[in-house]
């Protein structure tokens, strides 16, 4: 819309650059939530820094004993690694310096090396190093499904079996010629520290020095398949044992570390459980839990990581509690018990901050159990039955009105201005932006389903900087068009510039906003829809897909009827109410803006002393949101007094 303004009146030329750095922002900071906050080729270094580290860890046992050198081939290496370790991440930290803390660590480790102390203390000083890289890192993307067993043996077979053996034990028809020998998969000793995604990139990137090759010609899923194959060839599976497994073990946390690490990290779940993660892989892959799995998932992980002084990964698995599981089922539990829901938000956000304060265990068990009480109670209603016909058509209905409303009243006020303003030509941008949006959206949720890992903060993020440009730049339009709601000024403005030829490059402001109001909603609906159909059966998904198609209808004849009635009206009558429309629609963007960073713990929650939500308008009881609309309400108030003591000056001129 600024663009609109540009083109219209050379005074306001600056506006596109506003629209074009809004649109910066909204796209960097997008992609910098989806794991892109180091660039390409630092994240191939933190890679190659944890499989060093992880190289070293396992194979020093061969290079040193008791102080004395046993191989010095084997040694050299362990010098060489740990020096490029240490001039790697010095590089890295130049650039990041949140990883400064580790060059310390690094440099460590490469003097222990070079004085020839033990394997327990090395093995110590690479499993931390390691472990510090990788929770700093961008979180390495995760397989949604492995292939067969059978197919995995067979790949290994053809790719493998020649060097490695045809049980894994490294006595393959080739492994004579090679220096140094292929891993025994089966040393059970060097597998405990030995970590699936150290073994992945190993295949991936094929190991310098040796004659392990890398396996481009595979797919990221084989590649995957056949590391969590030779990942478990030196454990036994047993049934029993697969059985007590905790799912406060998270594949995320199985891929990344060796067992070992894995046992010292929690204190309280025997080796053998991840020894039988390890080999059952496929375990992990049956199902996908239920987002009230998830969230009993991260609570218990939040709990056991806030007792072991682990304040700040407990705080983020409590945000992941609600983002990545309970928010998936609002919809479906506001259908049978909407007080329920409110309850269990209320106590999550309890939880949050309870957690946040160091030795406040009493305080924080006595939540953690009303919220798994609560939780118990929700996952009883929505699995007693599927959700009857009716309820799943009208929350189907509901989702898609209540998420559309807002982009199509965007969508609605920028075309009806362009046919006001004799603008026709210039339609095909707003159509462009909405019609791309939702493309966007749709790929989006696509490539987090199958390629990459979009967390709930991420997706509230990408959200909330989302509804806050729209916000802004609604709000500067509305201020605006409140200028031209004179008719007298709208007649001399037109007659002024009604034959400003309209520039391709500053028309793409209208697409930018366009999709921007259009795209934060598409994703967030596409969630809202997989969620409700995990509720039904097979049977009821033509009520789900009725009550879209209706919204779908009912948001056409709506659109229909606010274009036709719009464009009858006068022009100044117009122009005041499309800027009362821009105002209330910035008004509950930015609510929805703030709540939304809130959720992702982006912004501060400071509740008032009342609690009240009205979540049609984006109003919620936390002084950071009353506080932003209320910034709204009166900066326009100001702007109108502004306008009426103006128009009383020119009068009394």
């Amino acid at each position: 819309m600024p663009s609109l303004v540009m083109t219209l009146s050379s005074e306001r030329k600056h506006s596109i650059r506003r629209i074009y750095a809004f649109c910066f922002l909204f796209v960097f900071v997008s992609w910098s939530i989806v794991g892109l906050a180091a660039s390409e080729d630092h994240q191939v270094e933190l890679r190659q820094i944890a499989q060093l580290a992880e190289y070293i860890g396992v194979d020093y046992s061969e290079a040193v004993d008791d102080g004395q050198i046993t191989d010095n081939g084997e040694y050299q290496e362990m010098l060489e690694f740990s020096s490029l370790i240490t001039t790697k991440i010095s590089r890295v930290a130049e650039s990041l310096s949140k990883f400064q803390p580790i060059v310390h660590q690094a440099k460590s480790l490469q003097s222990s090396i070079q004085n020839k102390q033990s394997i327990n203390t090395v093995r110590v000083l690479t499993a931390e190093l390691r472990y510090s890289v990788l929770t700093l890192a961008p979180q390495s993307s995760l397989p949604t499904a492995l292939m067969a067993t059978a197919e995995r043996q067979q790949m290994y077979e053809n790719s493998c079996a020649s060097c490695h053996g045809a049980t894994g034990q490294g006595d393959g028809i080739a492994a004579a010629n090679l220096e140094p020998s292929p891993t025994d998969f089966t040393d059970k000793e060097r597998a405990l520290n030995r970590s699936i995604l150290g073994l992945y990139d190993a295949i991936a990137n094929g190991i310098d020095g040796t004659a392990m090759p890398a396996f481009d010609q595979l797919t990221d899923q084989q590649k995957w398949s056949l590391a969590f194959y030779v990942g478990s060839l030196a454990f036994q599976p047993s049934e029993q044992l697969l059985a007590q497994a905790d799912p406060v073990i998270s594949l995320q946390q199985l891929v990344n570390y060796s067992p070992t690490l894995l046992a010292k990290e929690l204190p309280d779940k025997h080796i053998n459980v991840v020894e039988q993660l390890r080999a059952n892989p496929d375990s992990l892959f049956v199902a996908k839990s239920t987002p009230l799995t998830v969230t009993r998932e991260r609570l218990k992980a939040a709990q056991s990581a806030y007792h072991m002084g682990e304040y700040d990964r407990a705080h983020n698995l409590t945000v992941s509690a609600y983002l990545d599981g309970f928010e998936l089922v609002e919809n479906n539990l506001d259908a049978r018990n909407q007080a329920l829901r409110k309850s269990i938000e209320t106590t999550l956000i309890k939880l949050r901050h309870a957690i946040s304060q160091p030795q406040n265990d009493s305080e924080l068990d006595s939540v953690m159990s009303n919220a798994f009480n609560q939780l118990d109670q929700a996952e009883q209603l929505l699995t007693e039955s599927a959700l009857s016909n009716g309820t799943l058509f009208s929350a189907s209905l509901v989702i898609l009105l209540r998420e559309g409303l807002e982009a199509l009243l965007v969508i609605i006020a920028l075309t009806t201005v362009l046919i006001r303003t004799q603008r026709r030509d210039a339609l095909k941008y707003v159509h462009a932006g909405w019609i791309s949006a939702l493309f966007a959206g749709g790929a989006t949720w696509l490539v987090a389903q199958t390629l990459i890992s979009i967390s709930g903060a991420s997706r509230e993020v990408m959200e909330g900087v989302a509804a806050m440009l729209a916000a802004v730049v609604l709000f500067y339009v509305g201020i605006w068009m409140h200028d031209k709601t004179h008719a007298e000024q709208w007649q001399a403005y037109i007659q002024q510039h009604i034959n400003t030829k309209l520039k391709s490059g500053t028309l793409w402001g209208l697409t930018a906003l366009a999709f921007i109001a259009v795209y934060r909603e598409v994703f967030e609906t596409v969630l809202f829809y997989q969620s409700l159909l995990t509720q039904s059966v097979d049977a009821q998904f033509s009520y789900v897909a009725g009550g879209f198609f209706l919204g779908t209808i009912i948001l056409f004849v709506l659109a229909w009827v606010l274009i036709k009635y719009s464009i009858k009206l006068p022009i100044a009558r117009f122009f005041a109410t499309t800027t009362y429309l821009l105002l209330a629609l910035s008004f509950v963007l930015m609510g929805k803006a703030v709540s939304a960073l809130q959720e992702a713990a982006f912004i501060d929650i400071s509740p008032l002393p009342i609690s009240f939500s009205i979540e049609w308008i984006g109003v919620n009881s936390t002084w950071q949101g009353v506080l932003s609309q209320a910034l709204i309400l009166l900066t326009f108030a100001v702007v109108i007094l502004r306008s009426k003591v103006r128009r009383n000056s020119i009068r009394q001129a």
